[in-house]
């Protein structure tokens, strides 16, 4: 089988699977081979090196499995991240957050964070590498992401920025902080997803309980029993207006609600009294 033909195999088995079959099959090849998309081109009529290893990835991704997943790794913001079953997938709306944090730090000079619910630990990870003097504390409930992270940690030399901590949210951080930042759990139990994300990514880290905020609320309950000032946290499309609610009945200096690049309502900025 010549290069071409297996792109054009795996792009016809990708066609109900993916929005971009012949994009993915490119990748699962460079993959595959360890070259870059180009060499595909240039090399279109040689022979194919591991055949039926090739097929077996688009085979697994024709089952909806993640091409991150298959690969071992996820591209995000400006860096790649080890990724496994069992540690959530990073998605760009994130990135959005990460922006938003990097501002309150600049603006507050923060030197002290924590993060709930730390996954890949992306997001602790992109702002101790933007901030030097940045000292974080990420937690998790599950041992996977804790593990996952890690070892992200360790490739980027951050061990001495970021300290892990398996807690229930902030419970078992007892270090002063300023400011915690989360992209918890906060679908709601009988959403349907799609089969790629339900069959395949950790379903506690992506159900936040009947309703799907209980755990935000959660959160900023913790957060304003610690007299922390800053709160910046992912939701859900449809639940500003239930944290709107619950905030006004909270009482808190000012909440500010932020959007992704779809226009979708994503997230909220909390500072407390």
């Amino acid at each position: 089988m010549m290069i071409k033909e297996a792109l054009s195999w795996a792009t016809e088995k990708l066609k109900d699977v993916c929005e971009r079959p012949q994009y993915e099959a490119e990748l699962l090849l460079s993959y595959h081979l360890g070259k870059d998309r180009i060499y595909l081109v240039t090399h279109d009529e040689d022979s194919l090196e591991g055949v039926e290893a090739f097929q077996e990835l688009v085979q697994r991704r024709a089952k909806h499995e993640p091409y991150e997943y298959i690969v071992g790794e996820a591209s995000f913001y400006d860096i790649d991240l080890f990724v496994e079953a069992g540690v959530l997938i990073p998605r760009p709306e994130t990135e959005i957050l990460i922006d938003i944090v990097a501002e309150i730090i600049k603006k507050e000079n923060i030197t002290c964070m924590a993060e709930i619910g730390v996954g890949t630990g992306a997001i602790s990870i992109v702002l101790a590498r933007k901030f030097a003097g940045l000292n974080v504390v990420a937690t998790d409930i599950c041992e996977i992401p804790l593990r996952v992270a890690q070892k992200n940690i360790n490739k980027f030399a951050l061990e001495k920025q970021i300290v892990l901590k398996k807690s229930n949210l902030i419970n078992e951080v007892h270090e002063p902080f300023e400011l915690v930042v989360s992209n918890p759990p906060y679908i709601a139990e009988d959403f349907l997803l799609a089969s790629n994300v339900v069959d395949y990514e950790p379903k506690e880290a992506l159900f936040g309980g009947k309703t799907g905020d209980e755990l935000l609320k959660q959160i900023i309950l913790d957060v304003k029993a610690r007299a922390i000032k800053w709160l910046v946290c992912e939701m859900g499309y449809d639940q500003k207006e239930s944290i709107q609610v619950f905030v006004n009945e909270l009482g808190v200096k000012s909440i500010q609600f932020y959007k992704d690049l779809a226009g979708f309502d994503r997230g909220f900025v909390i500072e407390f009294a």
